[in-house]
């Protein structure tokens, strides 16, 4: 059985892989061709069009990935899935190339959600044990479903403004989410994971190290990927889930899957909230999330990347260290929270305070990011000229 399992996960993932690889320079060209670019303005942080038809690579590579796995596994539970991605790529392309109102882009995710929950049966209706409750009403499971799916996705696409940040994210949630998938024996839920992980890889190196091959995910790509960061969840927190059936009952799922999105979650509730507080539209771009406030310390996209993500696995290595040491499902979810808001809200204010008084610590810290501009080495130039000619 597990064999068999890690053909489903080898298989797809090097089939998305190398698709994603080989279809990336064409929609390069394609995009182009066409002016299907990201501009630069004072908001965002490149100088010059990049294109942002990558959410198409990754969807292309995803599908293709889970379908070639048809024939030996029973994928049709991930049709409702791949409906929903496609609706979600359809909108957040026109959404990249007309600029939808907010509004028009949060209507739709809902109704993707609901169409989840009513034609999939995907919905958040059992707490496994936080708080010693168990499995809870349809009347509060689809607005719960509702309310935390819409908020991953809006916390995957709003964490999209640094090279390789939301990619990277993914594939690291992915890997996480898929070993625990593969581990409780949920095979369609692997591959969708593994495939995810493959399709992500090239898009990652090429937006990171990429120079004229370089190309942004785009809205399209990260709606996408915070649907199936929502699916994911919801899988692990849906009542008959064989991860309740494999974890023993100390494993707090809540805590887990809340650790690992927690630091793009706190950070998108933090930068929304402080925007109501402002007086302005909570989906108002600005220039106020984590990622800037690296940028702002003078850190490199890269070094931005790596600091995001180490500060994520921190908060899960929390997690992991309370549920080995017998901690309670609460405690685990109250420690969650709070690394979570202490790495978010507590982070940025901190440095945001040594920023508005250009305090000594403030320009030690600058000076050990220049440092970090990795782009300036010879392994970068190499590795760029690698990726552009792939």
């Amino acid at each position: 059985m597990l064999m068999s399992l890690l053909y489903a996960v080898f298989i797809p993932f090097c089939i998305s892989l190398f698709l994603v690889g080989w279809i990336h320079p064409r929609l390069v060209k394609i995009a182009l061709l066409k002016n299907i670019v990201d501009n630069p303005d004072a908001r965002k942080l490149q100088r010059t069009p990049v294109p942002v038809l990558g959410g198409v690579a990754v969807f292309f590579g995803i599908v293709i990935g889970i379908a070639s796995m048809s024939a030996l596994v029973n994928c049709s539970g991930l049709l409702i899935v791949i409906m929903s991605m496609m609706a979600m790529l359809y909108t957040g392309t026109m959404d990249d190339i007309l600029n939808l109102s907010p509004a028009l882009r949060f209507l739709i995710e809902i109704i993707v959600v609901v169409l989840l929950i009513f034609v999939g049966d995907y919905c958040i209706n059992d707490f496994h044990g936080l708080w010693g409750v168990g499995e809870i009403s349809c009347w509060l499971a689809v607005p719960l479903t509702i309310f935390a799916s819409v908020g991953i996705i809006n916390a995957i696409n709003l964490m999209d403004g640094v090279n390789g940040l939301s990619s990277g994210f993914c594939i690291m949630a992915s890997i996480m989410f898929g070993t625990l998938f593969y581990l409780s024996g949920c095979i369609t839920m692997t591959i969708l994971a593994a495939v995810s992980v493959g399709a992500l890889i090239p898009f990652f190196f090429h937006n990171v190290f990429g120079k004229t091959s370089k190309m942004f995910i785009g809205d399209g790509g990260t709606l996408v990927m915070g649907t199936i960061m929502s699916i994911f969840v919801i899988e692990v927190l849906r009542g008959d889930s064989p991860c309740v059936a494999y974890v023993n009952p100390n494993v707090g799922l809540v805590p887990f899957t809340l650790a690992v999105l927690g630091i793009p979650v706190f950070d998108t509730l933090r930068v929304m909230s402080t925007r109501i507080l402002k007086g302005v539209s909570p989906f108002n771009p600005d220039k106020t999330h984590l990622h800037h406030m690296f940028i702002e310390l003078g850190a490199s996209h890269v070094a931005t990347t790596l600091a995001i993500l180490s500060l994520d696995m921190l908060v899960v290595l929390c997690w992991w260290l309370l549920e080995t040491q017998g901690a309670s499902i609460a405690v685990q979810l109250y420690v969650v929270v709070g690394m979570s808001l202490l790495a978010t809200f507590g982070l940025y204010h901190f440095m945001l305070w040594h920023i508005r008084h250009d305090t000594k610590f403030l320009r030690l810290i600058r000076r050990l990011g220049y440092r970090t501009h990795v782009s300036r080495t010879g392994i970068f130039f190499w590795l760029q000229k690698v990726v552009d000619k792939i």
